[in-house]
């Protein structure tokens, strides 16, 4: 009895041991989550899109993930001319912080459009800032993508969204009062637009 109680033990902890280093083994399954907060700005005859996603990993693994590149798409609908299509890049990381000597949020730069990790360990939450030249916001709808390039033969992460931007954010956009607070957000949450879930300008 002892024998065969010996062995039932020895083999339950093999397998034990067998699932947690396949576990440890399988890639880690990154999340891609959307802020409910998205920023715009107007930059000389460009513009800025800010936006600050979340990425982690419920998967315990010895493997990390690699973003090597983040890729913004605004595609205009039917209410915009299709050949005002913005193109953006990627330009770099920044973080926000509190002024209070002007009651306003500002950003300073944080890092290199370069690759980053993501593991169990280390969630990532990068402010993006993204920018395309020679375009400006037009009033409408728009379909959005944030795409996140990962390394090796794992697929891209996607979310999409939506982007509603009335006449008078566009306005404020192009003569922002006072003129140094060019930035506007947009937000997906507000009560008063809880038929939809696309971002619009937190004052409209």
């Amino acid at each position: 009895m002892h024998k065969w109680s010996a062995t039932a033990t020895a083999v339950v902890a093999l397998a034990i041991s067998c699932f947690n280093f396949a576990e440890l083994q399988r890639q880690p399954d990154v999340e891609l989550a959307l802020p409910h907060l998205l920023r715009l700005e107007k930059l000389g005859n460009g513009v800025r899109f800010y936006v600050q996603p979340t990425m982690s990993t419920r998967v315990k693994s010895e493997d990390v993930e690699v973003v090597r590149d983040a890729r913004l798409q605004l595609t205009p609908t039917a209410s915009i001319s299709r050949s005002k299509h913005p193109v953006f890049y990627w330009r770099e990381s920044v973080v926000w912080y509190y002024d209070p000597s002007t009651d306003t949020v500002n950003n300073r730069w944080s890092g290199d459009p370069a690759p980053f990790i993501v593991s169990q360990d280390k969630p990532q939450q990068p402010s993006f800032e993204f920018r395309a030249n020679d375009w400006m916001y037009q009033a409408g709808r728009y379909e959005g993508s944030l795409e996140l390039i990962r390394s090796g033969s794992q697929k891209p992460l996607v979310k999409k969204f939506c982007l509603i931007i009335s006449e008078a954010a566009v306005n404020e956009l192009t003569n922002p009062q006072p003129p140094d607070q060019t930035i506007r957000f947009f937000r997906n949450d507000l009560p008063k637009y809880t038929s939809s879930s696309c971002f619009r300008r937190d004052t409209d």
